[in-house]
């Protein structure tokens, strides 16, 4: 089974993240704060990662770096997640590391191609 972490501060939208995550069969956890994140990568890296850019502690950008310094950090497929419509924030993400982005909100529609472009297994999102 595939997994999946959601990392953002807002409990509203790593609730609405996980249901739609575990609809198309991921194993989900979450974290309010990329310094939390940080530490559930190195217990178990996940295969995907809901990344917001603004957080408490450790911002996205900041989790991405470390995230890809770290070993096995280059596995997961990192979808950057903001309300940010600036096209400089989001070249900067993906320019760190992100493999893709989403605009918030967002829906099961947008989430599951997002995951298509990323190469998620067909199999892990089969509804």
């Amino acid at each position: 089974m595939n997994t999946a972490l959601i990392v953002d501060d807002s409990a509203v939208i790593r609730k609405v993240a996980r249901r739609i995550l575990e609809t198309v069969n991921l194993k989900v956890s979450d974290a309010e704060d990329g310094e939390t994140a940080l530490a559930l990568c190195t217990e178990a890296m996940p295969d995907v990662i809901l990344l917001d850019w603004m957080m408490p502690k450790m911002d996205g950008y900041e989790f991405l770096t470390a995230l890809r310094a770290s070993p096995g950090g280059a596995h997961p497929k990192v979808l950057f997640c903001t309300t940010e419509n600036d096209v400089g924030a989001i070249a900067r993400a993906l320019h760190g590391g992100a493999d893709e982005y989403i605009m918030k909100p967002f829906d099961r529609e947008i989430l599951m191609t997002k995951l298509e472009q990323v190469g998620l297994p067909r199999e892990a999102h089969a509804a």
